[in-house]
């Protein structure tokens, strides 16, 4: 593909997303009917529905889209375009299903998780907790299967298939890579900043950035030079999203996040924000901060102490190299072999990772 096709300016972000909410409900519903004609239970189906519209801000699919675009494909998006950037959304929601159950998390986008909901749902049950994070993990796993039926049932061309499926089997090892790592260092957070970027790389940069953009590159036949202003783009602005993420979990606020902001310093989450604060704390910050990280105790008179800490040692260094990362994928769109229309939303997208307050 070139990127001498015409594309009206500026893209309209909005329309992509209906695009693909529209996908996602064609499927879901369809997947409801058999569901009802087979008298299987309606609330995995009903679950699932509520994790996919719970209000996700369509990032990756958005992302694949424009790794379409950015590779020269048809500015009037074919449907197996729309279908497989649906697919990330699928995966996406199988990932925070899955991750709620490891961080125990009570509430995700202001609402119950998965496995607390279906808790709730059988709590007539010797066991509810046990029941509800086990029926969650299965329905985890089927939003993993449906993921890629949705990738495969495209209508890709062969060519594009095996293409997408080698982009999409290395970001699902990507991120369970992450996923492992986040989990070896929770619990146990020190000052080692590679560790912390080590994760984000396979966790965040390559689940939520790269592969989305490649996926889209990769359908429409992008060549070496666009694969690769992709990667430079993601790369920093995938660690830029990390970082404002970290800054919420400790310093969002809840009603807006839609989650605790106490959860991942009661876990003891290995992240640059805690790297940096333990790299530059006094001794005695250090010792408060490794008593109080990780107490599965902690209260929020606790959390108030460590975001106090992290404040006066951390927090600025992180907010300055949120700024340069997101410069750097700026200068990176400067000269990037890209439409200008898809620059300027992939501009927008890089305004939006470090503006974001949830």
């Amino acid at each position: 593909m070139t990127t001498s096709v015409h594309i009206a300016e500026p893209l309209d972000l909005r329309a992509i997303r209906g695009q693909i909410d529209a996908a996602l409900g064609d499927f879901m519903r369809d997947k409801a009917r058999t569901a009802g004609t087979l008298l299987l239970p309606e609330e995995v189906t009903r679950a699932l529905h509520a994790v996919l519209f719970a209000g996700g801000k369509r990032i990756r699919p958005l992302l694949c889209v424009l790794g379409w675009l950015a590779a020269g494909g048809s500015a009037e998006l074919p449907p197996f375009v729309i279908k497989a950037a649906a697919s990330l959304e699928m995966f996406h929601a199988a990932v925070l299903i899955h991750d709620d159950i490891v961080d125990n998390s009570d509430t995700r986008r202001d609402r119950p998780t998965v496995h607390r909901a279906l808790a709730k749902l059988y709590n007539d049950r010797p066991d509810p907790s046990r029941f509800g994070a086990d029926a969650a993990i299965i329905l985890g796993d089927l939003a993993l299967v449906w993921s890629a039926e949705l990738l495969n049932t495209a209508e890709l061309s062969a060519i594009q298939l095996a293409a997408a499926r080698t982009v999409v089997d290395t970001m699902r090892s990507d991120v369970m890579y992450g996923q492992y790592l986040d989990l070896l260092a929770t619990g146990s957070p020190s000052n080692d900043i590679d560790r912390a970027l080590q994760i984000i790389r396979h966790k965040t940069v390559a689940y939520t950035f790269d592969s989305p953009l490649q996926l889209g590159a990769a359908i429409a036949d992008a060549g070496a030079q666009v694969h690769d202003a992709l990667t430079c783009y993601a790369r920093p602005l995938g660690e830029a999203f990390q970082f404002q993420d970290d800054l919420l979990g400790v310093y969002g606020d809840p009603a807006r996040t839609g989650k605790s902001n106490v959860d991942d310093l009661r876990d003891g989450k290995h992240t640059v924000l805690v790297a940096i604060a333990l790299e530059h704390a006094d001794a005695e910050q250090s010792a408060c901060l490794r008593t109080l990280l990780g107490d599965p105790e902690l209260d929020d008179r606790g959390a108030a102490v460590c975001r106090d800490i992290v404040a006066a040692t951390a927090k600025e260094t992180v907010h300055r190299m949120i700024r340069a990362r997101w410069a750097e994928a700026n200068r990176v769109l400067d000269k990037a072999p890209f439409p200008t229309a898809v620059v300027q939303a992939m501009r927008h997208i890089a305004d939006d990772a470090i503006a974001r307050t949830k």
